[in-house]
C-alpha cells in the first residue's frame, strides 16, 4: 500500500534525499494516545500532524500487533523519513514484514501532504529499494497501489517496478501489483550531493 504522493517523474537522487530512522513501538504507542509533542520527544525529532491521521493510527495499531506477535519483524517495519541530518520528517516508510519464503518484500511509504510534489516520494522509494537490495535474503520488491492513484503509479514506474497483476485488499479494495528484482539502484547525484 502506498498513499497518494503527487510527485511523478524519473527516480533520481536529489537534494531531497531522505534517510530512515526507526519508528519504535514506543513512539507508535504515544501516537496512538494522540500526543504528538510527546511522540516527537520520544522519537527525538518533531513529527507532523500527519502521523495522527486516522490512516496513520490504523497503521500504528496494525504494526504494533505484528511486532507483538513476532518481535523479530520490527527491523522490517516502519521508519520515519527524515531529510538529511537535521531536516524535517516528511513521512514514513518501510516493509510490510520480512521477506516471504520466495524472498519477496512488500514496500509501503507515505509522504505528509505539505511535503508532496517536492521529490520526497521518489527519494523514499529509492531508499526502500536500496535497503531491499542490501538484504541478501530479498530477491523481489513488491508494491500495491490503487488504480486511481496516478501520482503513486508514476512514482513506482520511475523506480523500475512493473505491473504483474492485481489483487483485492480487505482494507484498500482493488490494487495493482508491481514488482522488480531487488538490485542496487543507480541514481544520478544532483550537483552538491555526495556520490
Amino acid at each position: 500500500m502506498t498513499d497518494h504522493v503527487d510527485d511523478p517523474g524519473p527516480l533520481v537522487r536529489s537534494r531531497r534525499h531522505v534517510r530512515f530512522v526507526e519508528l519504535s513501538g514506543a513512539v507508535m504507542s504515544v501516537l496512538l494516545d494522540g500526543d504528538l509533542s510527546e511522540a516527537g520527544t520520544v522519537a527525538g525529532v518533531p513529527l507532523d500532524e500527519y502521523f495522527l491521521t486516522d490512516r496513520a493510527r490504523w497503521l500504528w495499531r496494525y504494526r504494533l500487533g505484528q511486532m507483538a506477535a513476532d518481535p523479530g519483524r520490527a527491523r522490517w517495519m516502519v521508519r520515519y523519513a527524515v531529510v538529511g541530518d537535521g531536516g524535517p520528517v516528511v513521512g514514513h516508510a518501510g516493509f510490510h514484514g520480512p521477506p516471504d519464503a520466495t524472498g519477496m518484500v512488500e514496500i509501503g511509504y507515505s509522504v505528509a501532504p505539505r511535503f508532496r510534489r517536492q521529490g520526497y516520494a521518489r527519494s523514499t522509494l529509492a531508499e526502500l529499494l536500496r535497503r531491499a537490495a542490501a538484504e541478501p535474503s530479498v530477491t523481489t520488491v513488491r508494491a500495491t497501489i490503487a488504480p486511481d492513484n496516478v501520482a503513486s503509479l508514476a512514482t513506482i514506474a520511475g523506480g523500475g517496478l512493473v505491473e504483474v497483476g492485481e489483487q483485492w485488499d480487505e482494507e484498500d479494495g482493488r490494487e495493482l501489483v508491481f514488482e522488480a528484482p531487488a538490485r542496487p539502484v543507480r541514481a544520478a547525484a544532483a550537483p552538491g550531493d555526495p556520490a
